[in-house]
């Protein structure tokens, strides 16, 4: 019974039987009535053997009308005067009078039940009006046993039909339901079964055939999310690959970036305006990346190491990312401004702040080169009440719409032909790991605006 089916068949049975007890109330006491009014025909035929013969009838005679007709007494009235007409000896006082004159379905349905419901035997009289006009009224009087036993009989027979109407009514049901949708939803869960052993098997994917409208939406429904899990699963394990394959090249990635490192030191002993200027920017620039690859390792196991928080002015940070993007851009068109006010300080780690602004400024660089049009970038900040909110606005063309539907997804949300879009993901990564978040607040043909939400006061989470 843990079935639909079977629970189904159950309920079947159960209303079914309940539609029977409405039938079978009002059914029971019409079938009481009639038969009272049998007895009311037969006594009143009984009475013409008397209205037809002036001499009196014997007591055999007398007893046999009142036995075929199964009353005990007769009385009529055709004028102002009562007569008796049959008569026996009563087993007892009358105990219970039924009207049937003008009977409201109401009262016809209570004296059925109650007749039903006593079993102890009573005497009753019933009082009707004669047919074809054979008097003013008509009264009889007779046991109750041979009533109630023939209302029982009646009532067992319903039942048993009842039962039988029941049962093939359900057994149809159950047979329509379990090959119209029971068998649906065990194929619908075999196929989650076997794309669940194998997801990465595209063969496994439902294809929705259906021709019921509700089951045919639950099908659509999977074959999306199996589609996605699909795609996700080997989305994730193209960057599994990938993360094993950068984190072999780490090691000796690092030691190339160690070496010119030792150079950059060599060449800030050069002195040349220019080469003082720019070898401590070089020698920084070649220190984060050290640090980088010595972490590509957490990296491809998805992980970034929580960040080391220390009270830092944000000017600094962005100044040093503005400074090295005018560097890189070499191309006076673009101009990277840095709109920050210098008292603006809080806690951040300074190394990770830098990533995430240089990808996003880098980003905005690159879109504005691609349109072959002067423009310019600036990284601005304020206070609200509980945040600090950095901006990195661009005068660019815009995120087309593709890029914007997949911004934060590996491999979708990249802009840039080749492009991969890994830096918004591992910035989005940092920013977490802050606490904070990043989103994009805007994008038309006016530019672009990426915001960075910062809390003030810091719960950090793990990235």
């Amino acid at each position: 019974m843990r079935s639909l089916s079977g629970r189904f068949l159950i309920l079947t049975i159960l209303f079914v039987m309940l539609a029977e007890v409405l039938i079978f109330v009002p059914s029971i006491a019409r079938y009481r009535q009639d038969y009272l009014l049998q007895r009311l025909e037969r006594a009143q035929i009984a009475t013409l053997t008397l209205l037809g013969s002036e001499q009196m009838i014997t007591p055999d005679v007398e007893a046999e009308l009142l036995e075929n007709a199964g009353v005990l007494n007769v009385v009529l009235r055709r004028d102002a005067l009562r007569e008796l007409m049959l008569s026996s000896t009563l087993p007892g006082a009358v105990g219970f009078t039924v009207d049937l004159s003008a009977p409201s379905i109401y009262v016809l349905i209570r004296d059925a039940l109650r007749r039903l419901s006593v079993a102890t035997p009573e005497v009753i009289r019933v009082i009707g009006v004669p047919v074809k006009s054979g008097g003013i009224e008509i009264e009889i009087t007779m046991d109750s046993r041979l009533l109630r036993a023939s209302m029982l009989e009646y009532a067992l027979n319903i039942l048993i039909l009842s039962l039988i109407i029941s049962i093939i009514t359900a057994a149809l049901l159950f047979v329509s339901v379990r090959r119209l949708l029971v068998r649906p939803i065990q194929m619908l869960v075999d196929d989650m079964d076997r794309f669940a052993a194998s997801p990465e098997d595209a063969r496994q994917i439902i294809q929705p055939t259906s021709k019921v409208r509700e089951l045919r939406a639950a099908e659509e429904a999977l074959y999306a999310m199996e589609r996605q899990v699909s795609q996700s699963l080997k989305q994730k394990q193209r960057l599994a690959q990938l993360g094993e394959a950068v984190a072999k090249i780490a090691h000796d990635l690092r030691n190339i970036l160690t070496t010119a490192t030792l150079l950059g030191d060599r060449l800030h002993r050069v002195e040349d305006a220019t080469v003082q200027r720019v070898a401590p920017r070089l020698i920084a620039s070649l220190g984060r990346a050290v640090a980088l690859t010595e972490g590509t390792l957490a990296f491809g196991r998805a992980e970034e190491a929580p960040p080391q928080l220390k009270r830092t002015r944000l000017q600094e940070v962005c100044e040093e990312v503005c400074e090295s993007e005018r560097l890189a851009v070499k191309d006076d068109a673009i101009e990277i401004i840095c709109d920050v006010a210098p008292d603006l300080a809080f806690p951040l780690d300074k190394d990770q702040m830098y990533r995430v602004l240089t990808n996003l400024v880098r980003n905005a660089c690159q879109a504005i080169l691609a349109t072959k049009h002067p423009g310019h970038v600036c990284i601005s900040a304020y206070e609200t009440t509980h945040t600090v909110n950095i901006e990195v606005h661009d005068t660019g063309p815009g995120l087309p719409e593709k890029a914007r539907e997949n911004l934060f997804k590996p491999f979708g949300g990249s802009a840039r032909k080749g492009g991969t879009g890994l830096g918004l993901i591992i910035s989005t990564e940092l920013v977490r790991g802050h606490g904070g978040t990043l989103t994009l607040k805007s994008s038309d043909d006016t530019g672009t605006v990426f915001l960075i939400e910062l809390p003030l006061k810091y719960e950090i989470t793990p990235a």
